[in-house]
């Protein structure tokens, strides 16, 4: 993983916790958890403060995911918010937390001062056994603490002020006042800083969670669609009545139900063509027949002649593989005809000609769908499924590992904004 982190393709955009006191404030929090305090003088934490170098001193990335359900959180600073989240078991972990930031922005901004906030994102289930679990999951709950407790005392200073305004001879307990005034120097004027945050609930609609080999949650008016593998306990036998249930593997039912649902794009020569996105995948597909064949091919080389000439060389190979003639055939048709029948095409490359819906509340879920059926595809797999990349990249060879970052390195992260929004039309996302 050392290109990826060099090239900060993993654990990138993180922020360095580097001074005493906040390191102080951290391991406080750790200690709550039951977790020994770090050793480290400085590390980097995401928005979950989630830091991989802890992780690695503990030996557990999940320490702030026990059991993969209720993910605990350590907030330093406001600036977590504008952080990715590099490690979670549930794709709405970043949004969740971005909704706990925007709705809370004035409570942290005044705790952070003098204190750390932590606590977990609590679900009504304490451990995932079945997908009636994951189910189970309508809203989440933040159960805030703060370090240094300044949440307590400023509830303690609420209540003694409170008695101070109800009981009339409360001005005279010098002890009172005196308790009052030491809490203050903590806290200070919390008529004036709203310490306590005020929003603490939250929807938790469609999401991914990496239980059972990767389950999908798609949630629509009156019904709930679970997609992963059928060998999930309780699929098919979790809510009948309400859920419907699709096998992973059965990408015809699974491209059916994202058309009629609207949750992709459908070919339009249109978008198509200004996008280049097919153009994208038929070189990534070449781009995987590289590695395959020759995998001691030196990838730096790779450009359009390069690519020409390998395609003549392994002429046959490419028509037997299929993906690149197919896309190219689709290139032309949609430049003869503005339109490809859907109908026509096998299941299996489907998903190669559409992208999500842009501007549907599903966008970047439905990206992480179609970019797990399109695995050539490295560059959508890290846009839209990291965990996959990741996943993936372990067993490329070193050179592909080369040309993989350098590729990542030179188009993505060069613009990740206008990438996404040529190819897929999409807009930003906490994680990208």
């Amino acid at each position: 993983m050392n290109r990826l982190l060099e090239a900060e393709l993993i654990y990138g955009r993180l922020l360095p916790v580097t001074e005493p006191h906040l390191v102080d404030r951290y391991n406080k929090a750790l200690t709550r958890f039951g977790l020994p305090p770090t050793a480290l003088t400085e590390f980097d934490i995401d928005m979950t403060g989630f830091s991989p170098q802890v992780a690695d001193e503990l030996g557990d990335k999940d320490y702030l995911d026990p059991k993969r359900v209720n993910r605990r959180f350590i907030v330093m600073t406001p600036e977590q918010e504008n952080l990715p989240v590099v490690h979670t078991s549930f794709s709405n972990t970043a949004g969740l937390m971005h909704e706990f930031f925007t709705a809370n922005a004035r409570s942290i901004n005044a705790i952070t001062i003098k204190d750390a906030i932590y606590g977990e994102i609590e679900d009504s289930v304490a451990e995932v056994r079945t997908l009636e679990d994951l189910l189970s999951i309508n809203e989440v709950q933040f159960r805030v603490l703060s370090a240094e407790d300044v949440l307590g005392k400023a509830t303690e200073l609420r209540r003694l002020a409170d008695r101070v305004e109800t009981e009339a001879d409360a001005w005279r307990d010098d002890a009172l006042l005196n308790r009052m005034v030491e809490l203050a120097k903590l806290t200070g004027d919390i008529r004036q800083n709203e310490l306590v945050p005020d929003k603490l609930v939250f929807r938790h609609d469609a999401f991914w969670a990496n239980h059972f080999g990767g389950v999908y949650v798609f949630v629509d008016d009156r019904t709930t669609t679970v997609i992963c593998d059928p060998s999930a306990p309780g699929f098919r036998r979790s809510r009948p009545w309400q859920v419907s249930y699709i096998s992973i593997n059965d990408r015809e039912k699974i491209f059916d139900f994202l058309a009629s649902t609207g949750r992709i794009e459908m070919p339009r020569a249109s978008w198509v063509e200004q996008s280049g996105l097919y153009r994208h995948r038929a070189e990534m597909a070449l781009i995987a027949l590289v590695r395959d064949l020759d995998p001691e091919a030196d990838l730096s080389l790779v450009d359009t002649v390069w690519l020409q000439a390998f395609a003549q060389r392994n002429a046959a190979r490419i028509a037997e593989d299929g993906t690149y003639p197919f896309l190219q055939e689709m290139i032309r048709q949609l430049a003869a005809t503005g339109s490809i029948r859907l109908a026509q095409v096998p299941a299996e490359r489907r998903f190669l000609l559409v992208r999500p819906k842009p501007g549907h509340p599903d966008q970047w879920l439905t990206g992480r769908l179609i970019a797990q059926f399109n695995p050539s595809d490295f560059v959508s797999r890290f846009v839209f499924d990291k965990q996959g990349f990741y996943l993936a990249y372990e067993g490329f060879g070193e050179r592909f590992r080369d040309y993989v970052v350098s590729r990542l390195s030179s188009t993505y992260l060069q613009d990740k904004r206008g990438f996404r929004q040529r190819l897929y039309a999409i807009g930003d996302d906490t994680n990208a």
